[in-house]
């Protein structure tokens, strides 16, 4: 009994371990996001595309309240993971992905405005 609780604990910390790097590849910025730049790198890159005071579709969907909404417009549930996924390889609706043409801590910046709205 004490063997199984042993190797259940080693799983459940490599498990935990896992995460962990996934996260720090995932969102591989220097810091943690800063939502002033991110406006900043919203306003020049999303911006002529996407409403943040409104839901309204501009060019693409309107991002007021975007972490408060049950699901992104591709269905898939409104978390940090999915709404990088959208920002790094764009929609097949139209979006270009910016996965090349902004940084990691570009991106992280850009994550954490959009928690603002």
């Amino acid at each position: 009994m004490n063997r199984n609780y042993r190797s259940l604990s080693a799983c459940a910390g490599m498990l935990l371990a896992g995460g962990a790097l996934f996260s720090a590849v995932m969102f591989a910025a220097d810091k943690p996001g800063d939502a002033e730049k991110g406006k900043d790198t919203f306003s020049s890159n999303c911006g002529s595309c996407h409403y943040t005071t409104s839901t309204e579709e501009l060019v693409g969907p309107g991002l007021q309240g975007l972490y408060k909404k049950a699901a992104l417009k591709n269905k898939k549930k409104v978390t940090d993971a999915n709404v990088m996924e959208v920002i790094e390889k764009g929609s097949p609706v139209g979006m270009p992905g910016f996965g090349e043409g902004l940084s990691s801590q570009e991106k992280a910046d850009v994550l954490a405005y959009l928690k603002t709205l």
